[in-house]
């Protein structure tokens, strides 16, 4: 059975649009694209490969996809091995309007996207790996379908864009499992999915 693994890059607060490159995402007329792009270091470069090392396939919503469609097949460097996984391992895009993908190996999840997903996760393996995608990634956590989330935290404020977590997702306690940081600053942290929110009151009811 695969683990379903979600991997963002997050400003301080919470944004998550268009990291890579100004044009990548203007939707909602966002001109902070490329955000991420000044704290790429080697630390950076470790992780990444480190991470994409246990992929055995590739969950991604439509915008994310085209994303990764528009670049990944042109880098065909064999000792490049970000691009090796995603150019060799399956991809699976949840679209309502894609009839096609010309990517090698992708398949379109349709309809019931939730049961698709979960027949995705029952099949043999380490991980499948959801990589931005954030429209599919809040209708993932909120049908219980994560099972770690791999945070990457940019110290930088956007003040807006879409985010991870927006207002009115249903509330989620996690548990920290792992902790990192970048020499540019990067705090890359690993959680796991913790049940719902406990509550109290530092307020002493006694008199």
């Amino acid at each position: 059975m695969s683990r379903l693994i979600i991997t963002t890059f997050l400003s301080l607060d919470g944004v998550m649009q268009a990291p890579g490159a100004p044009g990548e995402d203007t939707s909602g007329g966002f001109t902070q694209g490329g955000w991420t792009f000044p704290y790429a270091d080697e630390d950076f470069g470790r992780f990444v490969i480190e991470w994409i090392a246990e992929a055995d396939g590739f969950l991604l919503g439509q915008k994310t996809y085209e994303i990764f469609a528009a670049y990944w097949p042109g880098i065909t460097d064999p000792g490049n091995p970000v691009a090796k996984a995603l150019n060799r391992l399956p991809k699976y895009v949840v679209s309502s309007t894609m009839d096609k993908a010309q990517w090698n190996n992708t398949t379109i999840i349709r309809g019931n996207v939730v049961e698709e997903i979960k027949r995705l996760k029952e099949k043999p393996g380490r991980e499948l790996q959801v990589h931005g995608s954030g429209v599919l990634a809040q209708t993932l956590m909120n049908n219980d379908l994560v099972d770690e989330y791999r945070l990457w935290f940019y110290p930088v404020i956007l003040g807006n864009g879409k985010r991870l977590f927006p207002t009115g997702i249903r509330p989620k306690a996690f548990k920290l499992t792992a902790v990192k940081t970048t020499g540019k600053g990067i705090v890359v942290t690993t959680y796991l999915p913790a049940g719902k929110p406990a509550y109290g009151s530092f307020v002493s009811d006694k008199k």
